[in-house]
């Protein structure tokens, strides 16, 4: 019973000390009045990477610079612009890595066809090795039904075979 109390003890713990990060995005300060301008916003911030963090969107992220980068996009939907021409106001000042989905682009085509490159050749190197295999004495049917009756394949050499003393390979 004790280790029961001890884990909802350390679980209530962990709890209280990272419910905290899930809502570490905007501030009331950042937020914008118009619910709809918003709404906005959010969805732009989920789509651009914290360049501090890498691997955190700006609406994820707690960092100084993913702070700016959310006022910057709440500054440019209050100025008018589409939720377009605030991402590439954002990408013309920090390039495409901020972009947590990169567009396809020239500079990005290795990026979205190399999986499928990838993916395409592992593809055709198994089927490779499986017409290799199934062509091979070693699954030909007649040396497996040659094992089966205790016989060895024609070109076989024993596993019994051993060598004289002063005998080479």
């Amino acid at each position: 019973m004790k280790n029961l109390d001890a884990l909802a003890v350390l679980l209530a713990a962990f709890l209280c000390l990272f419910s905290g990060l899930a809502w570490a995005t905007t501030t009331p300060e950042e937020a914008l009045d118009d619910p709809a301008l918003e709404a906005r916003a959010r969805a732009i911030d989920t789509q651009l990477r914290c360049v501090v963090c890498k691997s955190q969107s700006i609406a994820e992220s707690n960092a100084p610079l993913a702070e700016d980068l959310r006022k910057l996009v709440r500054e440019r939907l209050s100025a008018g612009d589409t939720d377009e021409a605030a991402i590439d106001y954002i990408v013309a000042r920090y390039g495409d890595y901020v972009l947590l989905k990169p567009r396809f682009q020239k500079n990005t085509v290795l990026l979205w066809v190399f999986p499928g490159i990838i993916l395409a050749l592992s593809v055709a190197g198994g089927l490779a090795y499986i017409r290799k295999a199934s062509r091979s004495d070693f699954l030909n049917d007649d040396a497996l039904g040659a094992a089966a009756a205790g016989e060895k394949p024609d070109g076989a050499v024993s596993a019994r075979a051993t060598l004289t003393p002063g005998e080479d390979l």
